[in-house]
């Protein structure tokens, strides 16, 4: 999940700190999260700078309702779609469903771009470095050693 743009939040962090505790009451249920971190926008690095993290959810819900459920919590928090990686105040991805690969109209595990981005590999490589793509076989922690796309990304500090 990522936001660039405050919504009704005093910050960015504030907004993706409520929207982490909103997954909750739509299904999906938090077993694990990274830090936030901090990159440039992309592929407009002039665009407000973005915070990303990952959170690792349980849920019974089917593939293509957890994505109704993330898609649900996005426009609760203003997001409306608009032209592709335009600045947003949520943005919240289904990144991989178990290890199932799926490749529908609105809906493709493991996501087709993840693997080549820093600011979500390295989040995830901080809370499951040894995940491995069900479709590629690499592992987070690699792909976040070779992501070509956000090398800018780093894990925000207290106080960062």
């Amino acid at each position: 999940m990522g936001s660039n743009l405050p919504g009704d939040y005093p910050s960015v962090e504030l907004l993706l700190e409520a929207a982490v505790s909103a997954l909750a009451g739509s299904g999906l249920t938090l077993v694990k999260r990274s830090g936030w971190w901090r990159s440039a926008a992309w592929p407009d690095p002039r665009a407000p700078a973005y915070l990303n993290g990952v959170v690792l959810v349980e849920t019974a819900l089917a593939p293509r309702e957890a994505l109704r459920a993330a898609q649900a919590v996005e426009r609760a928090f203003g997001r409306t779609r608009g032209a592709p990686n335009a600045p947003r105040t949520l943005d919240v991805d289904l990144v991989a469903y178990g290890r199932l690969l799926i490749a529908e109209p609105g809906l493709e595990t493991p996501h087709p771009r993840a693997h080549q981005r820093l600011f979500v590999m390295g989040p995830l490589a901080e809370i499951a470095p040894a995940w491995r793509h069900p479709r590629l076989g690499g592992t987070a922690a690699e792909f976040a050693a070779s992501a070509p796309i956000g090398r800018d990304a780093r894990p925000v500090r207290p106080g960062g």
